[in-house]
């Protein structure tokens, strides 16, 4: 969820270049009118950069100071830039190229290979783990699942860094880089796979950039031509430059100097894949007359958000501190941030599932609700605990929008039915353009209430919810609209992959959280360890994980929850500490510097249900080999993930059936009633007790009494319908 959704969906076009500047603050302005020359923008979270930098390049167009064509601007998501094209063509300056560095290269690419090299481009690689598998393979390295990831990630890491395979060993010993394996291992897989790609030739995301930044070296026609197209150049993210995008835009520049930057230093949080602020802040160093502002104006977050933020980066040191912001909220005062203690893991996510099933009563929309984690690894058990809440959610990263399958068809169904207009007899009873496409999507799936299905099938209703809602939008915003002007909306929100907002609560990992903004944030295992990672051994990378709080606390706009557990499991030694970074900020740590106490005064302490604390139990043990579990899924199934599985498939497929009936009976999703896990674990464990049947995570007590008698029948060949009394 962008700022963006906040503001109306569907904006009169302004009618004039002066028009465009009416809304902006004094230094969104300034911005705005700087039109020639280098131009750096420091601005801080929820400042309005994003309206700064389109409203420059709206103005310029508008007032007849900047050709469309002549202007590239250019982010780091295929979101924001596809945001940016939206927001530019609702100014009025739709014809401003917009994309990433590796999509505007790739095009460049594309069109000069066959002048600059011959032949075709090489085939582009979309996923390079195969290849590096095949690589460590071939150089005799056995590596598990994380390690090929790592081992992937310190690949790309060396090419944005332009390191090649022979000096890798000395880069990571120069940059004090903690390499998952040994350099030298590393290396030669790096070696291997570049010479595997040579075989079968084939390009990474990578070479992209290598490849354009090496023709535009070699063939200064080339570079001339392009830099005839391009006269103006934008830069949204400064702070995330890798040496190999600056290098890319010195190309792009040549000798010119009309260049706009925007960034944080204090939003630095990807130096993992080589970026770096110092391009920002050397961009004074660089341009001695740069026109330089800075947006400190938060209108995203509350005063008692801002307030913490500004006291984490208060805490910070290092050269990025220095260039720190100081916010200032624009908005009503909000309620205090909520620190919780917890005794456990799983204590912590029903707490937060808890929470945000009072703030969805609460008239809170679910797609305005946030679960942001420090690794991917924590969401299971929030996905478990809001499943058992019957709150819906969505995982960050999924497929695109407008790239879903449901979505696809559901435009065609739209554009047949506005081609037929009077002739469909669909669309006799719809008296206005919300009603047809509520008709005409019926057709695909969707109904007035949400499904009663798996989890795909209610993905299915939200994506096509989405679409209905777009229309409800549009036509308030455009009365007398047609089904021919939504599709024509639709096509230009695609081709900008400019989505609606899909309902769900959002469990992302805080760095894919970077960009977004909700109405409520719960910021979840913040503990040491997790928050700083293990792994964060130096000052700098200190320094990063803070920022990477930083971030997470300044997306939320009202409400903000930030918690921690004691222990991993239930019944495990509460030896855990709240992260360091929290301290003498919430309440009860002391002063600035003083040792954290863990927890106290204001600090409110988590409960696992009910008005008691939560029973401690003992640790959970793999039943087949013994082993103390710790990973949520495999306490669930009470073994680990590797030792070998005994489950009922027939029973497994006869509690799934169950499910879906019961889910239908209900008017819930079907993991409202047992997640896929929690089936797969009685299968297994193929329970003949209440006592038994509780014992398996994911059955609380609630579950136990409502569908305890069902199970249990179920299990023991019996068909399902009898009294709950026995259990």
């Amino acid at each position: 969820m962008t700022a963006a959704t906040h503001s109306t969906l569907f904006p009169q076009v302004p009618d004039s270049a002066d028009a465009v500047l009416d809304g902006l603050d004094p230094e969104q302005r300034e911005v705005a009118l700087a039109l020639s020359g280098p131009v750096c923008v420091l601005a801080g979270a929820g400042t309005g950069k994003t309206r700064a930098i389109t409203h420059r390049i709206a103005y310029g167009v508008r007032a007849g100071v900047l050709a469309p064509s002549s202007v590239l601007a250019v982010t780091f998501t295929n979101r924001a830039a596809g945001e940016m094209r939206g927001r530019l063509r609702q100014l009025g300056a739709g014809g401003v190229q917009a994309r990433t560095f590796h999509s505007a290269a790739l095009r460049q690419l594309q069109y000069f290979w066959p002048k600059a090299v011959g032949g075709q481009l090489p085939r582009l690689l979309e996923r390079k783990v195969q290849l590096v598998a095949e690589a460590a393979a071939r150089c005799r390295v056995r590596l598990d699942r994380n390690e090929l990831r790592d081992v992937t990630s310190e690949i790309e890491w060396a090419k944005v860094t332009q390191t090649v395979p022979a000096d890798y060993p000395a880069a990571v010993a120069k940059s004090l880089r903690d390499a998952p394996r040994d350099p030298a291992e590393i290396g030669q897989i790096y070696a291997m796979y570049e010479q595997l790609k040579r075989d079968r030739d084939v390009i990474d995301f990578e070479d992209v950039l290598l490849l354009t930044v090496g023709i535009l070296q070699e063939r200064h026609d080339i570079a001339d031509q392009i830099r005839r197209q391009y006269q103006h150049f934008v830069v949204d993210e400064y702070q995330d430059v890798s040496p190999l995008q600056q290098r890319l835009l010195d190309l792009w520049l040549g000798d010119r100097d009309n260049l706009c930057v925007v960034g944080d230093a204090s939003q630095t949080i990807y130096s993992f894949t080589g970026a770096t602020p110092e391009h920002l802040l050397n961009f004074r160093t660089r341009h001695p007359h740069a026109t330089v502002v800075k947006l400190i104006r938060d209108y995203r977050s509350t005063p008692q958000v801002v307030h913490l933020a500004n006291g984490l980066l208060g805490q910070a040191r290092g050269r990025a501190a220095e260039h720190r912001l100081e916010l200032v909220s624009q908005r009503d005062p909000g309620p205090e941030p909520v620190h919780t203690e917890y005794a456990d893991e799983p204590a912590e996510a029903e707490g937060t599932a808890r929470r945000i099933r009072d703030l969805v009563a609460a008239g809170v929309p679910a797609g305005e609700i946030a679960v942001l984690y420090r690794v991917n690894a924590q969401s299971e058990v929030y996905e478990q605990a809001l499943a058992d809440a019957g709150v819906p959610y969505q995982l960050r990263g999924a497929e695109r929008f407008f790239e879903r399958q449901e979505v696809r068809e559901a435009g065609v169904a739209l554009r047949g039915a506005a081609r037929a207009g009077g002739n469909d007899t669909l669309l006799d009873n719809a008296e206005d353009l919300p009603a047809q496409v509520r008709a005409v999507l019926s057709t695909k799936g969707w109904t007035s209430e949400p499904p009663a299905g798996s989890g795909a099938a209610r993905d299915r209703w939200e994506s096509l919810a989405a679409l209905v809602r777009l229309a409800e939008d549009f036509a308030r915003a455009k009365p007398g609209a047609t089904l021919s002007d939504l599709v024509a909306e639709l096509d230009e929100r695609a081709a900008a992959q400019h989505a609606p907002t899909v309902q769900g609560v959002t469990l992302a990992s805080l760095h894919a959280a970077k960009g977004l903004e909700w109405d409520a944030v719960f910021l979840v295992g913040l503990t040491e360890g997790m928050m700083p990672i293990t792994y964060a051994k130096t000052d700098e990378q200190i320094e990063e994980e803070r920022r990477l709080l930083y971030v997470g606390v300044t997306r939320a706009r009202v409400h903000l929850s930030l918690s921690w557990a004691l222990s991993r499991s239930p019944g495990g030694r509460a030896s855990r500490r709240p992260t360091r970074f929290l301290k003498g900020l919430r309440p009860g740590s002391g002063s600035l510097g003083a040792a954290g106490a863990g927890g106290g005064g204001g600090v409110e302490r988590g409960i696992g249900g009910g008005s008691t604390r939560r029973k401690r139990r003992g640790p959970v043990l793999c039943r087949v080999c013994g082993a103390t579990l710790t990973e949520a899924g495999e306490m669930k199934l009470m073994r680990c993930e590797d030792c070998p599985s005994d489950m009922d498939e027939g029973l497994y497929e006869r509690l799934r059936e169950w499910r879906a009936e019961q889910a239908r009976a209900l008017g819930q999703p079907a993991y409202c009633v047992f997640t896929d896990k929690t089936l797969m674990a009685i299968a297994e464990q193929l329970p003949g007790s209440g006592g038994e049947l509780a014992a398996i995570s994911g059955v609380g007590a609630r579950k136990l009494d409502r569908f305890g008698t069902d199970v249990l029948a179920i299990c023991a060949g019996e068909e399902p319908g009898g009294s709950d009394d026995e259990v």
